[in-house]
């Protein structure tokens, strides 16, 4: 499961929150807090490296002190990090310290917002998520601006209690979901599956028959323990009927795969697992489970 967990730190309040969120991961034990000094831009850091390095020190072991006297019912051990890099960028050294320290999970924040009021994705988490090799979690928050209070506040919900799986039956999508039925906590299952390709109304009627057919074996095997499970067929656009379903449903968390062989495809720009991080505003879980560990990433197109 989530055992060892890399979180990311940039020592603001999305970060703070984060942090705040840390012990509803299930299973985690260790957690590696990272910082990252960019030192490739003299002209913004140029003679206050050294005092920026300092006070970098001081937060980072206030979080970790923290972070050992939660309370958990499992031990975290914190390691340190101060990570000064003067050619590559940051993301690039998120990525070689997950490899390094062997993580089973990075968990970093969504930054900013448009002109329409839809969460965007940071540069950093852009190329984290499209890159890392290991399972990614995407915390999407208030703007700081309007949430001043620096608590988890998932709508009053355990972060894994409420899960939206969006699937489209390939090979990854049910790869996830096998995952997710090892973790516990979880009260609720929402499956989704949306009809995108048929073109008529004997198609769509056709395809939903068998999306309910398919949906109803799984939710099958998701019995057997003390979560609730459903599921929704929907007719449309794949990432607008999650977004939808995530809001009227309001989940906690949506689990997708970063790989399938339908509506997800591999995690570029415009494919559905991507943009549901970058406009969601709940957090998401992508999995890169079994066979999607072994492929090799590729980057952002330009």
């Amino acid at each position: 499961m989530f055992e060892k967990v890399l979180v990311a730190l940039d020592f603001s309040a999305y970060s703070q929150k984060i942090l705040d969120c840390i012990s509803e991961i299930p299973g985690i034990q260790e957690v590696v807090l990272l910082h990252v000094v960019d030192a490739t831009h003299p002209s913004k850091l140029g003679w206050t490296l050294e005092p920026y390095i300092e006070n970098a020190k001081i937060l980072m072991t206030e979080k970790k002190e923290a972070l050992e006297h939660l309370g958990l019912k499992v031990h975290i051990s914190v390691e340190l990090i101060m990570n000064v890099i003067t050619q590559g960028n940051v993301s690039t050294a998120i990525l070689e310290a997950a490899e390094t320290h062997n993580v089973s999970l990075i968990v970093m924040g969504a930054r900013g917002i448009n002109p329409i009021q839809e969460l965007l994705l940071g540069s950093v988490s852009s190329t984290v998520l499209r890159q890392a090799k290991t399972n990614v979690l995407v915390m999407h928050f208030k703007p700081v601006l309007e949430d001043t209070d620096a608590t988890c506040d998932t709508s009053h919900q355990k972060l894994f209690s409420r899960l939206l799986v969006p699937t489209d039956f390939s090979p990854s999508a049910s790869d996830a979901i096998s995952f997710i039925k090892t973790i516990p906590s979880i009260q609720e299952i929402i499956l989704l599956h949306v009809v995108n390709r048929a073109e008529s109304q004997p198609e769509i009627e056709a395809a939903s028959q068998e999306s309910k057919t398919r949906l109803e074996e799984m939710k099958k095997d998701l019995f057997g323990s003390d979560i609730a499970v459903k599921y929704h067929i929907r007719v449309g656009d794949p990432t607008e009927m999650t977004l939808s379903v995530a809001k009227e449903d309001n989940v906690s968390l949506i689990v997708m795969s970063a790989y399938g062989t339908d509506w997800f495809r591999e995690m570029l720009v415009g494919s559905t697992t991507f943009t549901v991080v970058r406009r969601t505003r709940k957090p998401i879980l992508v999995i890169r489970s079994g066979q999607d560990k072994e492929k090799h990433w590729v980057s952002e197109p330009s």
